[in-house]
């Protein structure tokens, strides 16, 4: 035998006698046991360990996870106290492992001695040991602790669901420079059903929009510079080679939206550096492709920018669910423009969850954002009636020749009011854009949106209290686990106004329902239907449409 695999066959073989050795110790039956604080390890040593909490129920493997899961999901609740699993963990199998009391790679007599160093075992599904301490109703647990990426706006990541395979083309770990390859594909098909001759007129036969488009390609490299306190850096970009990108206005071949470096300043804040999201409205943070929508509100498109260069300084108080970031940005570099010619601007955001439950499952949530700009470029706000192929409904820029207002300042405002209980997310956000301008008569556009959202499959979105942010849907069992992976349906209403004063830029109002299915963390399916009225002179254009979309995302 080749001596390089005997290490492998003796690790099988004992852990085969330690687990019939162990099945005459049989504690308990098929309940429904949680396990926290468990320590995934990776063989190879190619990337770092994970501390996970691993849920079975009824003899089966439910979940294996890094996020919490409540200690109401299963009868009883055990501390593995960051011990070392070894087995076999297969999402709807019994499972078949043990939990160590120490690291194997390190002490190889682990091995040998499983009697000894084996705190918990599990075999079919049944627990036949256990030396681990239960977790009581009484006590009060700590939050897990993990890692996590500085960003105001994290990239997204997951743990895979075979966590020994780490011979993945797209992850990489060096001692000085570890990073993800990511990217990203929407593909849409648009189909307008109706419209009146109002609205034909003011924007011509809308089923000239109709038909397929690939509506971006994304990529990306996300990753840390490894000093005793990691920088996150982030490189993202999209082809805009068939339409515009996901989230810029942009129609070169490849735009970079997103690079920038994130490095830990005092007392646990961070400052990020480069073009990024500026800190302010919920819906404009969150990513675009993890909200129940396919496109964001038309207020939220029209008043605020995609993506800004400048510096960000944030920090957040968790025990007190609270969270704040403060930026200062000028794209004249990104641009090509001198400093003196770009706008300037100040944004800052404050998020707070003044009410919850105990578990966490019925939230509350506040939010409170400001951006002020000197105006330097002039002023120009409209979109479209949240579909990406179509026209654009409204625009201050119809009365200009040039499209553009000058003005001596602009200031939004943004309130967000938030309520999630278990699977269901009420949402909502004010905005509201102030020009300083007296010969436009200092006009003043808003909009508003509210939103419900139910995921009926069950899994509830998690509420990252660095950020004051909901995070995309969990997907407690995926279509490749024999489940049905994560249904969520959703509502919508929006309205925007963008007369007034001098300006005539039209009124809007959108109703929209929506259905999305993520099969697994990487692949969804979506529909929405949208009826619009736009109004614009005192003439009301009606419209309606659908929309799919298939997104794929590297794994």
């Amino acid at each position: 035998m080749n001596a390089a695999r005997r290490p492998f066959w003796v690790l099988l073989l004992l852990l085969l006698t330690a687990v019939q050795s162990l099945e005459a110790q049989t504690e308990s039956g098929l309940d429904d046991v949680l396990l926290r604080n468990v320590t995934l390890i990776d063989p190879t040593g190619q990337t770092t360990d994970r501390l996970v909490n691993i849920l079975i129920r009824e003899g089966k493997l439910d979940v294996v996870t890094e996020d919490r899961i409540p200690r109401d999901e299963a009868d009883r609740v055990i501390d593995a106290g960051q011990g070392y699993v070894l087995g076999k963990l297969v999402i709807g199998d019994p499972p078949n492992f043990m939990i160590l009391s120490e690291d194997p790679r390190e002490n190889f007599g682990v091995l040998l001695d499983t009697r000894t160093y084996a705190n918990f075992a599990v075999h079919d599904g049944v627990v036949v040991r256990n030396r681990l301490g239960e977790i009581g109703p009484e006590v009060v647990e700590d939050e897990p602790k993990k890692s996590a990426w500085l960003a105001y706006t994290p990239p997204p990541m997951a743990v895979p669901l075979n966590y020994q395979d780490t011979s993945k083309w797209n992850r990489f770990d060096t001692r000085w420079l570890s990073g993800l390859v990511t990217g990203a594909i929407a593909l849409d098909r648009m189909n307008w059903l109706s419209q009146n001759d109002a609205n034909q007129a003011r924007h011509g036969d809308l089923d000239g929009f109709n038909g397929g488009e690939i509506r971006a390609l994304r990529f990306g490299i996300f990753g840390t510079l490894n000093f005793e306190k990691p920088w996150v850096y982030t490189i993202a970009g999209a082809t805009n080679a068939f339409d515009k990108g996901f989230e810029s206005e942009d129609d070169e071949d490849i735009t970079l939206f997103d690079w920038r470096l994130d490095i830990p300043f005092f007392r646990n804040s961070v400052m990020s550096i480069g073009k990024q999201k500026e800190p302010i409205s919920m819906e404009r943070l969150t990513g675009m492709v993890f909200l129940p929508w396919q496109e964001r509100s038309a207020v939220a498109d029209a008043l605020l920018p995609s993506r800004n260069v400048g510096v960000v300084w944030n920090g957040s108080s968790p025990e007190r669910y609270s969270s704040w970031a403060f930026g200062v940005f000028n794209d004249w570099f990104d641009a090509g423009q001198s400093f003196s010619e770009s706008a300037s601007q100040l944004v800052g955001r404050f998020a707070w969850a003044p009410l919850r439950s105990e578990d966490e499952s019925n939230l509350l949530h506040l939010g409170l954002g400001y951006r002020y700009s000197d105006a330097e470029e002039s002023f120009r706000f409209r979109t479209e009636p949240e579909f990406n192929q179509s026209p654009v409904f409204v625009d201050t820029g119809f009365g200009s020749d040039s499209g553009l207002w000058p003005a001596d300042s602009l200031q939004t405002y943004n309130l967000e009011l938030s309520w999630r209980r278990g699977p269901l997310w009420l949402a909502s956000e004010y905005f509201r854009t102030d020009v300083k301008n007296a010969a436009l008569e200092n006009p003043t556009f808003d909009g508003y949106y509210v939103s419900a959202n139910w995921v009926l499959t069950g899994e509830m979105r998690p509420y990252n209290k660095k950020n004051g942010l909901f995070s995309p849907v969990p997907i407690a069992r995926t279509v490749y686990q024999n489940g049905k992976g994560a249904w969520e349906i959703s509502a919508r209403y929006s309205e925007l106004s963008l007369t007034d004063g001098r300006i005539a830029g039209g009124d809007m109002q959108i109703a929209s329902l929506g259905l999305n299915w993520w099969l697994t963390p990487f692949f969804s399916l979506g529909a929405n239907y949208r009826y619009i009225w736009n109004d614009l002179d005192g003439i009301e254009g009606t419209s309606s449409g659908f929309m799919t979309r298939i997104l794929l995302m590297l794994d």
